[in-house]
C-alpha cells in the first residue's frame, strides 16, 4: 500500500509540474505572434530554446521529486546518491549500481514510465510550437488540406 501511495503521489506531482508548462507556452506564443515576431528566424530560435530549457528544468524538478521520495522511503542515505539514481531511472538510462530494496523496487519502473511519458509531453509541446512557427513563416495552415487548382 505504501509503495502505491508513494508512486501515485510522486507521479501526480510530476504531471502537475508538466501541466504548468503549456499555459506558459501558449501565453508566450501569443505574445510572440502579437508582436509580429512569428516567422522571424532569430525570435523563433529564441522561443524554441526557451521552451526546451523550460521543459528541461521541469524534468530536473521532477527527477528531484523522485529523489526526495527515495530519501523519504529510506532507500538512500544522501541526496546526491538518490538524485543520481533518480536521474538514471527517470531517463531510462539505468546506469547505476544501486538497487532498491524488495519493498520499494517497483518504484523504479514506475519512475521510468513516468519519465518516458513526461518526455513525450515535452516533445509534443515543442513540436506543436515549431509547427505553428513554420506555419507563420510560410503562411501555411498544415492542419488543412492544400488547395489545388
Amino acid at each position: 500500500m505504501a509503495l502505491l501511495l508513494v508512486a501515485v503521489v510522486t507521479t501526480l506531482f510530476t504531471v502537475l509540474i508538466h501541466s504548468l508548462i503549456p499555459p506558459t507556452i501558449v501565453q508566450c506564443v501569443r505574445y510572440h505572434f502579437a508582436r509580429g515576431r512569428a516567422g522571424l528566424w532569430f525570435w523563433d530560435v529564441i522561443l524554441v530554446m526557451f521552451f526546451t530549457l523550460l521543459a528541461l528544468a521541469a524534468h530536473f524538478v521532477e527527477i528531484t521529486l523522485w529523489a526526495l521520495s527515495f530519501l523519504l522511503c529510506g532507500e538512500f542515505s544522501n541526496f546526491a546518491a538518490a538524485l543520481y539514481y533518480s536521474g538514471s531511472t527517470y531517463t531510462t538510462l539505468g546506469d547505476t549500481s544501486a538497487v532498491l530494496s524488495a519493498r520499494w523496487r517497483m518504484l523504479a519502473p514506475i519512475e521510468a514510465a513516468d519519465g518516458m511519458l513526461m518526455f513525450g509531453v515535452s516533445t509534443a509541446i515543442i513540436f506543436a510550437v515549431i509547427l505553428r512557427l513554420v506555419e507563420a513563416k510560410f503562411g501555411l495552415h498544415l492542419d488543412q488540406p492544400a488547395k489545388t487548382g
